[in-house]
């Protein structure tokens, strides 16, 4: 991500994308500030990552994410925070939400 990616970014809409994007059975369930909470553990887990790092990435580099690695770190920060009683599935549905924001403001082109 460069400066023009974070720019385009913006935290109120990605929650309003994400909730939007859930399927029917899930819509509601979380508030927007637990959403919010969730992207936030995303986030800190690339940068741990190095995927956030733009002096280690090559720009045409794919970078591989495994979803169940970032579901099991999201769900051991939400336990240790105390916050919510996140499901698994549920954290997947917001990721890939995410991610589908990301690709709709072109961030990944």
């Amino acid at each position: 991500m460069n400066d023009k990616d974070l720019i385009q970014y913006d935290e109120d809409d990605a929650v309003v994308f994400i909730q939007n994007y859930l399927p029917q059975e899930i819509k509601g369930k979380y508030s927007n500030d637990e959403i919010n909470y969730i992207i936030d553990i995303v986030y800190e887990f690339y940068d741990k990552k190095g995927f956030m790092d733009d002096n280690t990435t090559d720009e045409n580099q794919m970078v591989n994410i495994d979803e169940d690695e970032i579901i099991d770190y999201v769900l051991k920060n939400t336990k240790k925070d105390k916050i919510n009683d996140f499901q698994s599935e549920d954290i997947a549905f917001i990721i890939q939400g995410e991610l589908a924001y990301c690709e709709s403001i072109g961030i990944f082109e």
